[in-house]
């Protein structure tokens, strides 16, 4: 009969928090595509760019925020992936011809904007957390 294996509290430890970790992830990814799908449909909100201009600042704040709380340049990457996953499908044409983003000045800042944004902040978390990841 072989002993049973048990791990020990600092194995346990890195098993927690390698499950915390991925479900962290996972709702960055999750809220970014949540940004992408509100701001599909307000985009348009207000004055013609403003409500763009503001779901592009939000989706800025979420990659430098995830980047930071995650002290990771991949927890800028996940919000950044999950917006620009969410918007490309929602910007695509079906096949009838239906587009949720217009080409208006407000889908263009909305789109172009936003993609620049989730860019900026990954960029951003990357030049961060790189260099602080070498001084240690």
């Amino acid at each position: 009969m072989t002993p049973a294996v048990r791990n020990t509290p600092g194995q346990q430890a890195r098993q927690q928090g390698t499950w915390l970790t991925a479900l962290v992830y996972l709702a960055l990814i999750t809220f970014g595509a949540a940004q992408g799908l509100v701001g599909t449909f307000f985009y348009g909100s207000g004055p013609a760019p403003a409500a763009s201009i503001l779901f592009d600042l939000a989706i800025l704040a979420t990659c430098l925020l995830g980047g930071w709380g995650l002290e990771r340049p991949s927890g800028g990457l996940a919000p950044a992936a999950g917006w620009l996953i969410a918007v490309l499908i929602l910007a695509s044409g079906t096949a009838g011809g239906s587009v949720l983003i217009a080409a208006t000045t407000a889908g263009e800042w909305f789109l172009f904007g936003g993609a620049a944004s989730a860019v900026a902040g990954v960029v951003a978390g990357f030049a961060v957390w790189t260099r602080r990841s070498r001084r240690y």
